[in-house]
């Protein structure tokens, strides 16, 4: 049970990094004068996200969880997750943010990542994340719940976000 709670608490450690990213871009951004969309969704995604991960920890403490093959696999998922995260905020740079930000001259990212996956940090970011974290801790119960709001929350974002960039394009 001690190495699932401190490799828990490490991947929290890499999301809280990236945070600390995306609140810097995002002071930088306002003084760009971009605008934000969807700021009550943020909140919602941001507030999930936490629940998410402590539902998880939770459960897996309950169940005194151990390394198993269903752990490995979990982790595995998890840290591809966590390395698309940062391969999309290094592509994206300054404009990356958990938030939805649009600058008046907003740059568009033609990299191969986003030409062939359309919102890659949610697809290959964040739900790949969820459900390592889900086989991680086996957390049944959280991935049964969670995922199901987590996902509807998310398709609110990306329509929010479609929206959004509609006159970019």
């Amino acid at each position: 049970m001690f190495l699932i709670n401190i490799l828990f608490i490490t991947a929290l450690c890499v999301r809280f990094y990236s945070l600390s990213i995306s609140i810097r871009n995002e002071k930088a951004l306002i003084q760009q004068g971009a605008i934000q969309y969807g700021k009550y969704t943020s909140i919602l995604l941001s507030f999930a996200h936490i629940v998410f991960y402590l539902s998880a920890i939770i459960e897996a403490n309950t169940q005194n969880v151990t390394i198993d093959t269903l752990s490995v696999i979990g982790l595995i998922i998890l840290g591809f997750s966590l390395i698309m995260l940062f391969y999309v905020i290094h592509l994206l740079k300054g404009i990356w943010t958990v938030k939805l930000y649009i600058l008046p001259k907003h740059p568009i990212v033609h990299s191969w990542l986003f030409k062939y996956f359309r919102h890659p940090n949610y697809f290959l970011n964040i739900i790949p994340e969820l459900i390592g974290l889900s086989l991680f801790c086996h957390a049944k119960n959280t991935a049964h719940y969670g995922l199901p709001i987590y996902l509807c929350l998310l398709l609110i974002r990306i329509i929010q976000e479609e929206k959004a960039m509609t006159h970019l394009r």
